[in-house]
């Protein structure tokens, strides 16, 4: 048989198969829990983390957001914990999850009736959108879900009852033949993707939606600072569904799909169909970035 991948289960590793809760956990039953997406990549010095505190930050952010009053561990800790389980199972690139999950006794859905337990697992996965997807692009689709309004449920939250709104509108895109959703907010402006933020380029100047009903991607806050970097203007600002219809470029960005060019929204052609040079050199140091071959390297990376 394979050896079992190893998972960090409140301070211990313990084998996939073992990695287990309790049927009645309140998690699973009402979607209280909070997680993280995190990469870690191969690099000359070995495999290196990609921007861990913030990472680390932001599941702690998020867990405060969705209400538990105190946590077992520190970020600090969770971080370390995240560093154990990539040297334990030997990756030297690898997909990081920690989780933060309620459990409760009296199964209430009361957040003060139970308590915080955590979770981190690691493996090793390919280009979310499929690997020919970082030079061919993706064609996507409007979804007919809209995101969240943000005082319906936390949009700066990672909670895992989000994702059924992201679930939905993957699901129907991949249903009609399209690799991805594009969702928009509740005032009809484009939101982000259901599992990336969203760019645009016209006229030489890149846009992105603003914060409000988005999570404020780690990826996305560093691609914003890599193209300033390359001496582009970067825009935040309320979009509608038809300027992407005309933009130059379209590309998308997550932990798990990296930096991923869009070709096609809604049968309409992007741009000239093809990867377009903003989107390439952005893409382009962003990967040099994240290999432990740009300036900005170790400002962002986190050797295991």
């Amino acid at each position: 048989m394979p050896k079992e991948n190893l998972i960090w289960m409140d301070g211990e590793l313990l084998e996939e198969s073992r990695a287990t809760v309790p049927f009645l956990t309140t998690a699973l039953h009402y979607g209280l829990g909070v997680f993280e997406g995190i990469r870690c990549y191969h690099t000359a010095r070995g495999p290196a983390i990609f921007r861990l505190d913030e990472h680390m930050q932001r599941l702690v952010n998020s867990a405060k957001i969705l209400g538990f009053r105190s946590l077992p561990y520190t970020a600090e800790e969770l971080g370390q914990a995240c560093k154990q389980v990539v040297k334990a199972n030997g990756f030297e690139a690898c997909y990081i999850r920690p989780l933060i999950y309620h459990t409760s006794a009296q199964r209430s859905m009361n957040i003060d009736a139970g308590v915080a337990k955590v979770g981190i697992a690691a493996w090793e996965w390919g280009a979310y959108l499929g690997d020919e997807a970082l030079e061919s692009g993706v064609r996507m689709h409007v979804s007919s879900f809209t995101r969240h309004h943000p005082n319906v449920m936390m949009t700066k939250a990672k909670v895992t009852g989000n994702y059924a709104n992201s679930s939905l509108a993957k699901t129907e895109s991949v249903r009609l033949g399209f690799d991805e959703a594009v969702m928009l907010d509740p005032q009809g402006f484009v939101a982000e993707c259901s599992g990336e933020n969203l760019f645009i380029v016209r006229d030489g100047v890149i846009y992105t939606p603003g914060t409000p009903t988005v999570l404020e991607g780690i990826t996305r806050d560093a691609l914003m600072e890599l193209a300033a970097g390359l001496g582009h203007r970067v825009v935040e600002t309320q979009i509608s569904r038809d300027q992407l219809y005309i933009a130059d470029e379209c590309f998308v960005c997550g932990t798990a799909a990296e930096v991923v060019p869009v070709t096609e929204i809604d049968f309409r052609v992007i741009g000239s169909g093809k990867m377009g040079p903003i989107t390439r050199a952005i893409q382009k140091e962003f990967f040099a970035l994240v290999h432990g071959e740009h300036a900005r390297s170790a400002e962002w990376l986190d050797y295991v």
